[in-house]
């Protein structure tokens, strides 16, 4: 929608065209689209990689094909990039920061040496560590205890089943930190469905609209926006920037803003 709007503002500057993948893991689709757009002789590519080391080959193709690269949300990797002599340009929120946000509020709600658990996103995507490793940190200031840290690869189905263990492998479990919202809702519905609603703490990242009415429920505590219009805007506004230069471009960087129940409207 960001992209959207950012396009109708600007018409007779670009075309704008929009794919994606049905969930944050299907890399093999992700490379098709790449390889589409090439095929297709596009300008730019903006992409938000569903992983930070495997999309690093299928974009390499792209600049040679003379195509620009636009890295948003989940960083590449940087060690990958190198091998394949690669400067894509990142435009992202601080995730580590996003995620001790988040966790420092909900430190706030527990008493010290309260046990947490915390549901990762795919383990080698970028943005999945930085966060994982900023609630840690809040976590580690608060003097909380991590008693359970599992991913359930962005799913929130996956996240389901594996809530639904950590409750009966930590009766005493008082709060769970998922990496994205996706997730939190799948630990909703198992501390629901375990009768722990009340007792049970859940925090998100990602702000997306489906949150909202749990966090103004109570059922989720708080969420972080990352501001994911602004990652399109910014992406495109760099693509431009990038088609129109030589310059070797700066990274660029998004907000990231608590949201609990007192943010919304």
């Amino acid at each position: 929608n960001g992209a959207g709007a950012h396009q109708a503002a600007h018409k007779g500057q670009y075309r704008l065209l929009v794919n994606g993948i049905k969930n944050e893991i299907d890399l093999a689709e992700q490379v098709s689209l790449i390889d589409q757009m090439i095929a297709s002789n596009v300008d730019a590519i903006v992409i938000s990689p569903a992983g930070s080391k495997a999309l690093v080959p299928a974009l390499s193709r792209a600049v040679t094909a003379g195509i620009a690269v636009i890295n948003i949300d989940n960083r590449l990797d940087r060690e990958i990039l190198e091998e394949y002599n690669l400067t894509v340009p990142f435009v992202g929120p601080n995730n580590f920061r996003g995620a001790k946000l988040v966790g420092q509020f909900l430190a706030t709600q527990l008493a010290s040496g309260a046990e947490v658990a915390i549901l990762e996103g795919v383990t080698t995507a970028y943005n999945s560590g930085r966060r994982t490793a900023g609630f840690n940190a809040a976590i580690d200031e608060a003097g909380l205890t991590v008693v359970a840290q599992q991913s359930a690869q962005w799913d929130q189905t996956k996240a389901v089943t594996i809530t639904s263990a950590i409750l009966v492998q930590h009766p005493a479990l008082a709060a769970i930190f998922c990496a994205n919202d996706n997730m939190a809702l799948g630990a909703v519905a198992a501390v629901t469905q375990a009768g722990k609603s009340d007792r049970i703490k859940i925090i998100g990242f990602d702000n997306i609209s489906a949150v909202r009415s749990f966090i103004k429920s109570g059922r989720i505590l708080a969420t972080v926006d990352q501001h994911a219009d602004l990652l399109a805007v910014y992406g495109i506004e760099t693509a431009l920037e990038a088609l129109s230069s030589s310059v070797t471009l700066a990274d660029r960087s998004t907000p990231v803003d608590l949201i609990t129940i007192d943010r919304l409207d």
